[in-house]
């Protein structure tokens, strides 16, 4: 596969599953087994990943998407998100915590009570528990990170990260091979696999730096629009570059 598009995913999770793979979430896989985890930390943006959760929905497969409570890209509380995040639970699938640690003291009981706090707020905003955790970019001392986080399982537990396969598509490439050459599934053992939905759903398949390119120029029209709503001096401005 040599670029990252919608179909491309669909002809991915299918040829996976016709391989004899299961889908399964964090709390029902096992290593051992032919279990395939389709795990989607949301980076950049939440309503990106509705076209991807939509097509795990019409073939009946369940995901589980990873959401940042503090984040620079997006707000769980704004209009776009609520109704982002509340379709993709009425898809059938699971939202967990995207955790940045490095927003905290490299402590675990400092940790403990941080994923603790973004947990609450996040079921707060979505109305039901959040049982999973994944790690935002984490730090080495993080990775086979054996606890519970905040009482919840987290993606590199041992379980997930060390005792099964796991396969990311980080930066918008395999860095590592395809999942398809993953050696669990030479083995037809459990497979963990890491998707960004951005990367998906790009008009510049293959390209990150030109995905994220028309990312933030899309974001800066919403910006100047919401600028402009709120401030009518700027909406001349908005209005003159339409």
């Amino acid at each position: 596969m040599t670029a990252f598009t919608l179909d491309a995913y669909r002809g991915l999770i299918a040829d996976l599953t016709g391989k004899g793979y299961r889908i399964a979430d964090f709390h029902d896989a096992d290593p051992t087994r032919q279990d395939l985890i389709l795990r989607h930390d949301l980076d950049f943006s939440i309503r990106t990943a509705l076209p991807m959760a939509r097509i795990e929905a019409d073939h009946g497969w369940k995901a589980t998407y990873f959401v940042l409570v503090r984040s620079p890209m997006y707000g769980i509380h704004t209009p776009d998100s609520s109704e982002a995040l509340s379709r993709i639970l009425d898809l059938g699938h699971e939202v967990g915590l995207h955790f940045d640690a490095s927003n905290y003291a490299n402590d675990r009981d400092a940790l403990e009570t941080a994923a603790g706090h973004e947990a609450a707020l996040l079921e707060d905003a979505i109305g039901k528990p959040v049982r999973t955790v994944s790690f935002h970019r984490p730090a080495e001392s993080l990775l086979g990170y054996d606890a519970p986080l905040a009482g919840r399982v987290h993606a590199y537990q041992p379980r997930y990260f060390r005792e099964m396969g796991y396969c990311s598509d980080s930066r918008g490439a395999w860095h590592h091979g395809t999942p398809q050459d993953h050696p669990a599934v030479a083995a037809c053992t459990a497979l963990q696999l890491l998707t960004h939905p951005i990367w998906w759903t790009s008009e510049t398949p293959g390209d990150p730096v030109a995905t994220l390119d028309a990312f933030r120029t899309g974001r800066d029209r919403q910006l100047a629009q919401a600028i402009a709503d709120n401030c009518e001096p700027y909406r001349s401005r908005v209005d003159s570059a339409e």
